[in-house]
């Protein structure tokens, strides 16, 4: 190493950005300041073609910028794998205030060598119902994760690989626009190939999340929408995989039942579906009655809300699953 040359850092965080400029700084100011020391880790964010001033604000805080044309979340988060120096790369995203400890722990997992990859968590501050309710839906799927001794699911706000299998296994699939669940799907191809992906509980990003039921009920449709490449190439994940509780597809079974009966009672006015669209509705609020105690115990004003937000979330995924699929039979693709 030449005296004008940095050393090679242990670790790169990388994190795509696309008019960020309201929250990059934050960020990346936290990152600049983990408890293990700064020049074991790199930071790159990777612009998306912002037409704000999303470049000078990560510069400004610290970190090292990419630009390129807007071309979605996964093409930046490739762009930056490309570039990054180190063996282990870490993900998070713009809106997202990474935990001091948050470097230390996601990188923990890797001093095994069997270790390919790691999942971290979300924590919010917000005081709304939504983003409660969101935050309170995040836990429950901690909850069966943290139980499991490896996962199949990786989420990129609190993510890490190393990066030759990231690199070998292609990167995230740049077939999936914005942020949607092309990271769903690279988890799904390393574990299908045998590696080995960890849950790591203690590792914390802080996330604004849905303020308003419209926004949650938005990302839930075109979460389902996505869904079905994902289960088109791993049609066994449609079954079960280690983030989605198994009530969940029930709630949504509920749904189209709820939904299906109803028209016809309305229509040929006849009681008995009436009330077969009534009991399935009924039996979608509490089929979560175990999602429901454990609100109870950790955040129990948010039971106001909840049976509601279980109903509202079914429909809305239910009815993007079922366009997605509508486009992809019809068209043979989606848009």
């Amino acid at each position: 190493m030449t005296d004008n040359q940095s050393p090679i850092p242990e670790y790169s965080i990388i994190i795509p950005a696309y008019n960020a400029a309201d929250t990059i700084s934050a960020c990346v100011r936290a990152l600049k300041t983990q408890t293990i020391p700064s020049n074991r880790y790199e930071i790159i964010v990777v612009d998306d073609g912002s037409a704000d001033d999303t470049t000078q604000r990560a510069e400004a805080a610290g970190a090292r910028v990419i630009r390129q044309g807007n071309a979605g979340a996964a093409a930046a988060r490739n762009l930056g794998a490309a570039a990054a120096r180190s063996k282990i790369l870490l993900f998070t995203d713009s809106d997202c205030v990474p935990a001091p400890n948050w470097v230390a722990q996601m990188v923990a997992p890797f001093a095994d060598p069997a270790v390919a990859g790691a999942k971290g968590v979300y924590e919010t501050e917000q005081s709304g119902f939504t983003p409660r309710f969101v935050q309170q839906e995040y836990q429950d799927k901690y909850d069966g994760m943290a139980r499991l001794p490896q996962i199949d699911f990786v989420d990129t706000y609190s993510a890490a690989y190393r990066r030759d299998i990231f690199l070998a296994m292609g990167g995230f699939d740049t077939t999936f626009p914005g942020a949607s669940v092309e990271d769903q799907e690279f988890s799904f191809r390393l574990a299908e190939a045998g590696y080995r992906l960890v849950f790591v509980p203690n590792a914390v990003v802080f996330h604004r999340h849905d303020p308003a039921l419209m926004d949650y009920l938005r990302r839930k449709f075109f979460i389902g929408y996505w869904k079905n490449l994902v289960v088109r190439r791993h049609p066994d994940k449609l079954a079960r995989d280690s983030h989605t509780p198994q009530v969940l597809k029930l709630q949504m079974g509920f749904a189209a039942l709820g939904c299906g009966l109803l028209a016809p009672a309305i229509l040929f006015r006849r009681g008995w579906l009436a009330a077969a669209s009534l009991a399935s509705w009924l039996a979608l609020v509490f089929s979560g009655a175990p999602f429901y105690r454990k609100i109870w115990r950790r955040d129990r004003a948010v039971l106001w809300v909840a049976p509601w937000m279980l109903v509202a979330r079914a429909v809305s995924l239910g009815a993007g699953f079922a366009w997605g699929w509508l486009k992809l039979t019809v068209s043979g693709r989606l848009k």
